[in-house]
């Protein structure tokens, strides 16, 4: 498996014109998607075209930290900065659209062909009579997935579809932050059995949004309440230079000598990109795999730097509680 080098929530669309089926999917539906519901194809058509803008200006300011991290800006204050003015705007953003094919109005397909510049993921609900014009849709590349709404497990097969979709690297963003990352840094992370280890590191720290940098090495991860915190990735090869730094900054002589047996690790470089007054710390390092050159650990971003709870996902999800059909 890869691991994403950018990942963030989003909302998931539903559009059908049966209010009961509607109702059904809003009961059923994890409580931690942002959920919009639609009865209406022209409706839904016209509030996910205002959506391609949206993307294409949010990529560009991602963009631009970049461009400028080449020009010596350092990357971590900048995407903390972009995480706090953005609030929560970016979480608006539709990623999965599940759209009924049968509707008297329009087909679902016939939505999809207007949605052609909408850069989410789409599932297609078919009948029986439907199948065959889902598979023929699904091989010229217009739906990632069709699920027929009379499959006995339909709950969990759309489910299991969308968190699946959810789960994918935002599209094109992920290359923006790839060309951080120089060639050795990119295969250790996508690693077979490094990818899975560093997905389960971010499954035990509950970060819903993250992003992986190459300079300092590591990824900066957000939770849902806005607590930003780093993990520090270090080679193998770099833990000599990293415990002779350490005790050029006074760090005590057994610390120095966890650090150069990837025991702990420092965060000397976070502090320097954060500009940052406060004494550097120490975590425990974990290494990542039995023959892997790679070291990681945790460190906390001092909660002024961070976006904070009104800023953070739990937020965004407090307003989409109700899940009202619109009438």
């Amino acid at each position: 498996m890869n691991f994403p080098i950018y990942r963030r929530p989003g909302s998931v669309a539903f559009l059908d014109d049966d209010p009961a089926y509607l109702e059904m999917l809003a009961d059923v539906m994890p409580r931690d998607w942002p959920v919009k519901l639609f009865l209406d194809p022209l409706q839904c058509i016209q509030q996910l075209q205002q959506e391609p803008k949206r993307w294409e200006a949010d990529a560009w300011l991602q963009q631009e930290m970049v461009d400028r991290s080449r020009s010596g800006q350092a990357l971590i204050p900048q995407i903390l900065g972009y995480w706090g003015r953005d609030g929560t705007n970016r979480f608006n953003l539709t990623r999965v659209l599940v759209v009924d094919y049968s509707m008297p109005a329009m087909t679902g397909l016939k939505v999809l062909e207007k949605l052609a510049d909408w850069p989410g993921s789409r599932i297609l609900l078919t009948g029986q009579a439907d199948e065959q014009i889902a598979v023929t849709a699904f091989n010229h590349g217009l739906i990632e997935q069709f699920i027929p709404k009379q499959s006995e497990d339909i709950t969990r097969r759309l489910t299991d579809a969308v968190k699946r979709l959810l789960e994918q690297p935002v599209r094109g963003q992920g290359h923006v932050w790839r060309a951080t990352l120089s060639r050795e840094q990119y295969a250790l992370i996508c690693s077979p059995s490094v990818a899975p280890l560093l997905s389960a590191l971010v499954a035990r720290h509950r970060w819903v949004e993250y992003v992986v940098i190459g300079a300092p090495f590591g990824i900066l991860g957000l939770d849902a309440v806005g607590k930003a915190n780093w993990m520090q990735l270090e080679h193998r090869d770099n833990l000599r230079d990293l415990a002779e730094l350490a005790w050029s900054q006074g760090t005590a002589a057994a610390d120095v000598e966890d650090i150069r047996a990837g025991r702990k690790l420092i965060d000397l470089e976070l502090q320097l990109a954060l500009n940052s007054n406060l004494p550097a710390s120490l975590e425990p390092a974990i290494a990542l795999g039995v023959d892997t050159p790679l070291w990681a650990a945790i460190f906390p971003i001092e909660a002024s730097l961070s976006p904070g709870p009104e800023k953070g996902f739990a937020a965004h999800l407090g307003e989409w509680e109700a899940r009202d059909i619109p009438v």
